[in-house]
């Protein structure tokens, strides 16, 4: 059979038209914020050294284009801590603001550094080239752990030193302070629910996740909390909503040789309840759940700032991986990655991992293949010592 160039021309279009693969897709832009403190480090007996204030920045990266080249879109000069979960920043939903919140300022009295509670939130512009300063509330002291809803129109911030959450009202680029929600206890961190109806904020000395209920921009706390494990210190959500996992860090911030858990709490009990304790490691702190809701992971500290010759001394930290099937949370594997690990950010498709080390002052940039998390050998050296990460609020 002989075909007329015109019938092989449609046969091509025909064809064309049913490969959707064929498709050129266009690399998309994600933004990652690096906050990176200058001011603390450990000497080898563990104990803390404290600098001068002034030469911490925040860092604006794309892991979009290309997940194993970040690119670094702008650094901003300003205060942040290492102090607290690594959760005192975040990106809105459509990457047009970030938050920054600093929780200790290092002061000189009688010759000595130390280190007292701040109060500010930094708003910066991120649709500028670069990113810019666009503003600086006062908030409560010592704020800590936030994040911002789904809709991108409330952020709550937790404020260890006054025992509150902050509420914050964003309206555009405006960022207004609107309520101020007392917890009674010291709270590191908090999170909203997928639907913005409720948030899980963590009493980290009491041992407990309270849930608040959100009406609009009405928060209440109806003295509802869960018995999480010790010293919950970070708290995440399924994009579903049907699950929180909690990383309970065991010893108020550090590690001290003892195995430590993920809390899994069912959102969908009425009321919600702690169903099971995931055992992952010495000293959880960082805690990220896939954009999937197939996975999450704990950034386990291992006692890398601890004393050399502590026991439980490890020179890398390591990131776990853990599998969500349905109620039930599993150990998968656990990677090494470098010195006092930190913040974690997945990719936006779930592919990539990227855990922030505070002492080498990098990205170790990991994969998931399947139910596995795999090393690629990629890593991205930063401006300073990476306290705390965040990608842009998904879920």
């Amino acid at each position: 059979m002989k075909f007329r160039p015109a019938a092989l021309a449609a046969l091509a279009l025909a064809a064309l038209a049913g490969c959707t693969n064929l498709t050129p897709t266009v690399p998309q832009r994600q933004l990652m914020l690096v906050a990176n403190d200058e001011k603390q480090s450990w000497n080898d007996a563990g104990a803390v050294i404290l600098g001068p204030m002034g030469r911490d920045t925040v860092q604006v990266l794309d892991i979009g284009t290309d997940p194993l080249a970040p690119k670094v879109l702008g650094t901003l000069q300003l205060d942040n801590t290492i102090a607290g979960p690594p959760t005192n920043l975040a990106i809105t939903p459509g990457e047009t603001l970030a938050l920054v919140a600093n929780s200790l300022n290092v002061i000189e009295e009688n010759g000595a550094r130390k280190q007292v509670p701040d109060n500010r939130l930094f708003v910066i512009d991120l649709t500028t080239t670069p990113p810019k300063l666009l503003d600086t509330l006062q908030v409560g002291k010592q704020p800590s752990g936030l994040s911002i809803n789904r809709t991108g129109d409330l952020a709550l911030v937790a404020n260890r030193a006054d025992n509150s959450v902050s509420v914050l009202r964003i309206s555009g680029k405006k960022v207004t302070l609107v309520d101020t929600v007392a917890m009674g206890d010291s709270v590191a961190h908090v999170r909203f629910t997928p639907d913005g109806k409720r948030a899980l904020a963590a009493k980290f000395p009491s041992h407990k996740i309270a849930l608040l209920e959100v009406n609009g921009e009405k928060v209440s706390y109806n003295k509802l909390d869960l018995a999480a494990g010790l010293w919950p210190y970070n708290v995440d959500v399924t994009p579903d909503g049907k699950l929180a996992l909690t990383a309970d860090n065991g010893n108020s911030g550090a590690s001290d040789g003892q195995v430590d858990t993920v809390s899994v709490i069912d959102m969908e009990a009425a009321p919600p309840r702690v169903i099971d304790k995931v055992v992952v490691g010495d000293g959880p702190e960082g805690l990220a759940v896939s954009p999937t809701g197939r996975h999450a992971v704990a950034v386990i500290l291992r006692g890398s700032n601890a004393a050399k010759n502590a026991y439980f001394y490890n020179r890398n930290g390591s990131v776990v991986l853990l599998k969500i099937d349905g109620k039930k949370v599993t150990r998968a594997n656990e990677v090494v990655v470098r010195g006092l690990p930190e913040g974690a950010v997945w990719s936006a498709d779930g592919k990539y991992l990227y855990v922030g080390n505070f002492i080498d002052q990098d990205i170790t940039i990991l994969r998931l293949d399947g139910d596995t998390l795999v090393p690629t050998g990629k890593s991205f050296q930063l401006q300073g010592h990476p306290a705390a990460m965040r990608g842009k609020m998904t879920h």
